[in-house]
């Protein structure tokens, strides 16, 4: 859902670029008041996770693919404002370094992702949640929340292409909803078989922030990290080669020839890729790790920027 430089006119770019500066500003505001400082290290391992699965497409049917946005999960685990910081932060790193999605499209991406897919999803889990109680209940509203979550983001870039008249709204909406209710679907899979996981292993991170005092939180933050970089290394070489769901519609519509020839600000690992590598399997291994590792530094240096000095409730 990544959408690439070329395809929105400058007038949606500004504007997108615009809302998402305040929905960012305002979700750090929100963290620097609230965000317990042992919270810190789980927002760079969500964000390394999410950076590490997003590597990592799944096939759907119609020739097409699609991987994990993330916010629901990312919203679970470290509130919806820790959320946006989060998706943000991947979004940032995918666009600078690894060329996905586009440098001025970026406030687009940020918008439909971070905010539209993030808060948007987290609110209906957060309603969903007071209807059915208990850990079935968690996982039921998170299920659907992902699901929602995708659809949603979808419909805003299909709104985001109408209104920069690169698609036809009557035509786009469906498309792009259609495929991704289908990409949702692998969404509310993942998040929920995450969710369980976390559930049997450490029960603690989805009532409580992660700690970061003593032997025992370092083994969890370390076991953590080498799981998302195990994702990013062994995993996403085998990712589908199909085109995702936004690369699917653009085909589709044939409005992708608008698609901008070279990028904006030149990538150093274009497409998941370490230069100088052979082996394409052996050269995508080797950049997901270093982004991987990458993303958990930089969303961890984000946080510990932005938090306060004494520790505060949590914003969930």
């Amino acid at each position: 859902m990544h959408i690439p430089d070329g395809f929105l006119d400058a007038r949606t770019l500004t504007l997108t670029t615009g809302l998402s500066a305040t929905g960012i500003a305002l979700a750090l505001w929100n963290l620097r008041r609230i965000l317990p400082p042992r919270q810190i290290p789980l927002i760079g391992l969500t964000a390394a996770f999410v950076f590490a699965a997003q590597m990592v497409n799944f096939p759907v049917a119609g020739g097409t693919s699609g991987h994990l946005l993330g916010g629901v999960l990312a919203a679970v685990l470290v509130g919806p404002s820790a959320a946006v910081v989060v998706i943000t932060a991947v979004l940032i790193v995918q666009a600078f370094i690894f060329a996905d999605g586009g440098v001025l499209a970026l406030g687009a991406n940020i918008f439909n992702m971070a905010l539209v897919g993030t808060i948007g999803g987290y609110g209906i889990y957060w309603l969903v949640r007071h209807v059915v109680s208990g850990l079935r209940g968690q996982l039921m509203a998170a299920a659907f929340a992902a699901w929602c979550s995708v659809v949603l983001a979808a419909s805003s870039c299909a709104a985001q292409l109408a209104f920069s008249k690169t698609a036809a709204w009557g035509l786009v909406l469906p498309t792009m909803a259609g495929v991704h209710m289908l990409i949702g679907i692998g969404e509310a899979l993942i998040t929920t078989l995450v969710l369980v996981a976390i559930a049997q292993t450490r029960p603690e991170l989805l009532a409580e922030p992660l700690p970061v005092n003593g032997t025992h939180a370092f083994e969890r933050l370390a076991f953590g990290l080498l799981i998302a970089i195990g994702l990013s290394v062994f995993v996403s070489p085998f990712a589908s080669s199909k085109p995702d769901g936004l690369e699917h519609v653009a085909r589709v519509q044939q409005f992708e020839y608008k698609t901008a020839e070279k990028p904006i600000v030149p990538a150093p690992l274009p497409d998941y890729l370490l230069p100088g590598i052979r082996s394409p399997a052996l050269a995508t291994a080797l950049a997901g790790g270093l982004g991987t590792v990458l993303m958990f530094g930089f969303a961890f240096l984000l946080a510990r920027t932005v938090a306060p000095k004494q520790e505060g409730s949590n914003n969930r």
